[in-house]
């Protein structure tokens, strides 16, 4: 059985995750053109290698990162997100 490490709950297995997606800076909503919003709700970059990834732990609904090989879908490690302004 294929398992993540939950920064909060720790190892667990895969079937209780869900993959957000990939991290991008999401551009201001206030000043963007309809183009680069576009590419930014549509387009992801999809290169093979490693990727940081937003996950969730969907029991606790623990959102976090995971640093993950795409190629061979390895979970390098995982951490929460910390918003600092």
């Amino acid at each position: 059985m294929k398992m993540m490490t939950c920064p909060i709950n720790g190892t667990r297995p895969i079937s209780e995750f869900i993959c957000g997606g990939e991290v991008r800076s999401m551009p201001d909503p206030q000043t963007v053109d309809d183009a680069t919003w576009a590419e930014y709700v549509f387009n992801r970059t999809s290169v093979p290698g490693i990727q940081q990834e937003w996950w969730c732990h969907t029991p606790s609904n623990t959102w976090f990162i995971a640093e993950r090989n795409t190629l061979t879908d390895e979970v390098l490690r995982t951490y929460l997100y910390l918003f600092i302004r």
